[in-house]
């Protein structure tokens, strides 16, 4: 049975948002630190101050990343269930599950399962895209049959 799709956006939007206020934590930790060093914005040639520079840059990219990924997770329709796989399906095969929402990676559900929660720039996406159950792909040369799409 596939999971249902409002449990699972909420839990990819609880990740989310964890990963956003890691990513502000440590941007405000470096921050802290550049300031209680009297560190200026300008590289040197070596030193913290470039490490530290480059660290709040590294997590500003993250914080944005994880930032779009909430705008495009929120734009999932969590009432529509359509046949035909798209952006905002979940999918169900013999092995595994798959939720259509953004690129967040694998997430345990409560009753243990696994789903992998992909984006449409996945390369899987693209063997899945328009089909419906009954349907197959080519997965590792192995054909996979869609059980159920919601």
């Amino acid at each position: 049975m596939v999971p249902n799709k409002k449990e699972l956006f909420s839990k990819c939007l609880q990740l989310v948002d964890e990963k956003i206020e890691k990513f502000q934590a440590e941007m405000d930790n470096i921050k802290e630190s550049m300031e209680a060093n009297d560190v200026h914005t300008d590289y040197d040639e070596e030193g913290s101050k470039g490490e530290l520079l480059g660290d709040f840059e590294k997590y500003a990219t993250y914080l944005d990343n994880a930032q779009k990924m909430k705008q495009t997770l929120s734009t999932v329709d969590r009432e529509h269930y359509s046949e035909y796989i798209k952006f905002g399906s979940v999918i169900e095969t013999k092995n595994n599950f798959y939720f259509i929402a953004g690129p967040i990676g694998n997430l345990k559900m409560e009753d243990g399962r696994i789903v992998h929660v992909i984006s449409t720039e996945a390369p899987i996406f693209e063997k899945l895209k328009g089909k419906k159950a009954g349907d197959t792909f080519l997965l590792n040369d192995e054909e996979v049959e869609i059980l159920e799409v919601h």
